[in-house]
């Protein structure tokens, strides 16, 4: 019998908890026109969100669809401000229960996790791996294919039920999801920019990485998002497992592994994982990542001088590259960024 969830329906959405999620949500996103314009009747709007939930007479509204460049082309789609809300209110009840059942080497959207917590457990598995680099470490590492845009509806409301009992909340969570299809067929894909989307594709993913850990009983494995890496010594063991873990996607999850981005060579040759290129004695930002960097930088820059973006918005985005920095090699990149800064702010 797995945990179930004891919170409520009521729990989601009373007026409390939607006034907390009104406090994480607008955080950072004050000046936005759709943002200022729900708060300016703040409380008639939230007390109106209540209501339809309460009578049972929400529906989820649609969305507003734009592609950014990052580094790949990306179909984001924004719900209205008032469903981004709800999805906030969501969260904050059932992130706290689920992130109990995930794995501990899961790293994408979650507290205390992140990219380079990731990156920092990858080079400790090889060292144990590698007996302290004294043993070839082999990685096996994969990408899933159109992870967001695939993700199957039923499989995953039906995953949602084996832990939520209360059927209002259940209802309301399939009125989120079946509010996006994508352009891979009807009842399939979850939209980028909702925030509900982060957690249920981890809920979605969790299944995999059970049956990574304790079926096909891997030790050292990382997954960010549906990017993910296996550690061993031993190179026919990873080239076994890559035919049950492509059958496991395909029959339970309806997901298949990238053909192009399916690859095994030792770590010391150089792994690129989440951006970086990961060496036995070092790891350095990938070609790729940096271009992405200085033109953030540049764009960023241009929209703070349009008053576009505010000065607060702009020095967060340049510290996080600069943090971002002090987990590789990167002394060089961080002195072409500061003197890049100063070329920028000399043509105005």
């Amino acid at each position: 019998m797995k945990a179930q969830l004891t919170h409520k329906f009521e729990d989601i959405i009373s007026v409390e908890n939607l006034l907390e999620a009104w406090k994480e949500f607008v955080n950072g996103k004050r000046n936005k026109k759709d943002v200022q314009a729900f708060s300016m009747n703040l409380m008639d709007n939230i007390f109106s969100l209540h209501t339809d939930l309460l009578h049972h007479t929400y529906t989820h509204g649609g969305y507003q669809a734009f592609k950014i460049n990052d580094p790949k082309p990306r179909d984001i789609h924004k719900a209205t401000v008032r469903d981004r809300l709800l999805h906030h209110a969501i969260y904050r009840i059932l992130y706290p229960f689920f992130d109990k059942t995930f794995i501990a080497d899961s790293y994408s959207c979650r507290n205390e996790k992140g990219t380079h917590k990731a990156i920092n457990k990858f080079r400790s598995y090889f060292y144990k791996v590698s007996k302290n680099n004294t043993k070839t470490c082999w990685v096996l590492k994969c990408d899933i294919r159109k992870f967001f845009a695939n993700i199957d509806h039923k499989i995953l409301i039906g995953i949602l039920r084996e832990y939520i009992p209360d059927e209002d909340i259940m209802r309301l969570l399939e009125n989120i999801i079946g509010s996006f299809t994508s352009i891979q067929g009807e009842n399939v894909g979850l939209p980028l920019g909702n925030l509900t989307s982060q957690l249920f594709v981890n809920i979605y993913m969790n299944k995999f990485d059970q049956f990574i850990k304790h079926k096909l009983k891997v030790k050292y494995y990382i997954r960010y998002a549906d990017d993910f890496v296996i550690l061993s010594e031993d190179k026919k063991c990873l080239e076994s497992i890559i035919e049950p873990i492509s059958r496991f996607l395909s029959n339970e999850l309806k997901l298949e592994l990238h053909p192009d981005k399916i690859f095994i060579k030792t770590f010391s040759s150089g792994v690129d994982f989440l951006g970086m290129v990961n060496f036995t004695s070092h790891r350095i930002l990938r070609t790729k990542t940096k271009r992405r960097m200085f033109h953030k930088i540049s764009f960023k820059h241009k929209m703070r001088r349009e008053e576009l973006v505010c000065e607060e918005s702009f020095e967060q985005s340049l510290q996080s590259y600069l943090g971002i920095l002090k987990h590789c090699n990167g002394y060089d990149v961080t002195k072409k960024i500061e003197t890049s800064i100063v070329g920028l702010d000399n043509t105005q």
